[in-house]
C-alpha cells in the first residue's frame, strides 16, 4: 500500500496544488466573486494608463457608455432567466404524487436501517447530515479496529503487517475527517468537503487486495471482520451521493437567489450610466486617473457581477461533481499502487 496513495485527505490526493484547490472548493463563493470582480477593476483602471485613446475622446466621439452598457441590459435579463429556468427544472425532480413520496420516504427508511444494523453499537443514527457521516466514518474505525485485533491473533507477520498499516491508513484518515465533522453544518461546503475527504473507494480495494491476496491464510473470524469492514465502506458511497445531491440543488438555491439580488441593481445602474454618463460627465482626474475611467470601469464591473457570481459556484459545483463522477471501487484519478509495481 503507498503511503502517498493511501486515504489522505483530499488536499493530499486530488492533483492539484493547494492554493488551486481552496480557491475552486474552499474559497466563499462571495470572496471569490469579490476578488475575481476587482481584478477586473483594476486591470480596465491601470489599461488608461498605458496611453491608448482616452475614454472620454471614445464616448463623446462613439457614444461609448451607451455602446458598452447596453450590450449588459440584455445579458443579464437573459442569462439570469436561464439559470433561474436551469435551476426549477432541477427541483422539479423534486416534486411527485404521494405514492413516489412514499417510496422515496421507504427508501431511505430502510437505508438508514441497513446502517444501523451493521453499527451495532449504534441504535438510531443522528438526523443531520454531519453527525450522521460522523457516526458512518466512526463505524469504519471501529470495524478496522476490531479487524486488527482479529489479525493479531494466530497470523502470519505478512499479514498482520499489511492490515496494520491498512488500520493505521483507515484511523489517521477518520479521524480527521470526525474532527471537522464535528462543527460542520449542512449548506456550508464543511460537510460535502468531508465527505470528500474520506477515501473509501481507495479502502474498499485494498480491503479486497488483502483478501484476495491472503484469503487462504486468513482465519474465519478475520475474512468475516475483512467482509464486514467492505460492507460498512459500501454504505459510505451512496450516503455521499445523497449528501451530493441535496447539496447541489442547495447551491442551485442559493444562485438563483443570488442572481435575483443582484441583477435588478445591476440592470438600475446600467441604465444610469446609458442615460446619464456622456463625454461631458465627471470632469477631472482622481489619484491622476481621469473621473469617467473610474465610473466606467466599476460600472463594468457591477455589470459583470452576475456572470462573475454565476461562474463561482459552478466552478465549484462542476470540480465536486468531476471529483465524485465514479461511485464505488472505482478510481478515476492517478493512483500509485506499490503492491501492483515491478
Amino acid at each position: 500500500m503507498s503511503d502517498s496513495d493511501s486515504s489522505g485527505v483530499l488536499s493530499q490526493r486530488a492533483g492539484v496544488g493547494g492554493l488551486r484547490l481552496w480557491v475552486l472548493l474552499r474559497m466563499g463563493r462571495w470572496l471569490f466573486t469579490a476578488a475575481v470582480l476587482m481584478i477586473v477593476f483594476v486591470v480596465l483602471v491601470a489599461a488608461s494608463r498605458l496611453g491608448l485613446t482616452p475614454l472620454r475622446l471614445i464616448v463623446a466621439q462613439h457614444n461609448g457608455t451607451f455602446w458598452i452598457f447596453s450590450a449588459f441590459i440584455g445579458a443579464i435579463i437573459t442569462g439570469t432567466s436561464i439559470v433561474v429556468t436551469i435551476n426549477q427544472l432541477v427541483l422539479s425532480q423534486e416534486l411527485g404524487a404521494v405514492g413516489d413520496q412514499r417510496e422515496r420516504m421507504q427508501n431511505a427508511m430502510d437505508f438508514r436501517k441497513d446502517i444501523e444494523d451493521s453499527l451495532e453499537y449504534e441504535d438510531v443514527t443522528p438526523p443531520e447530515p454531519a453527525a450522521f457521516l460522523y457516526e458512518l466514518v466512526d463505524g469504519v474505525e471501529e470495524e478496522a479496529e476490531q479487524l486488527e485485533e482479529t489479525v493479531a491473533d494466530n497470523h502470519g507477520d505478512e499479514i498482520q503487517e499489511k492490515v496494520a498499516d491498512y488500520v493505521d491508513d483507515i484511523v489517521e484518515n477518520a479521524q480527521v475527517v470526525k474532527e471537522d465533522l464535528k462543527d460542520a453544518q449542512f449548506g456550508t461546503f464543511d460537510v460535502i468537503w468531508n465527505a470528500l475527504n474520506f477515501n473509501y473507494s481507495r479502502k474498499i480495494y485494498d480491503a479486497r487486495k488483502i483478501r484476495a491476496d491472503h484469503g487462504d491464510d486468513l482465519s474465519d473470524d478475520a475474512d468475516d471482520e475483512l467482509h464486514e469492514m467492505i460492507e460498512i465502506l459500501k454504505f459510505f458511497g451512496p450516503a455521499r451521493e445523497h449528501f451530493k445531491t441535496l447539496y447541489f440543488q442547495w447551491e442551485l438555491i442559493n444562485l438563483s437567489r443570488a442572481l435575483l439580488y443582484i441583477s435588478v441593481p445591476a440592470l438600475a445602474v446600467m441604465g444610469l450610466l446609458m442615460m446619464y454618463i456622456d463625454g461631458n460627465a465627471l470632469p477631472g482626474t482622481t489619484l491622476g486617473i481621469g473621473n469617467l475611467v473610474w465610473l466606467t470601469s466599476a460600472g463594468f464591473v457591477v455589470g459583470l457581477a452576475p456572470f462573475v457570481i454565476f461562474i463561482a459556484y459552478i466552478l465549484r459545483i462542476a470540480t465536486v461533481a468531476k471529483r465524485t463522477l465514479a461511485m464505488g471501487p472505482f478510481i478515476l484519478r492517478e493512483s500509485e499502487r506499490d503492491e501492483d509495481l515491478g
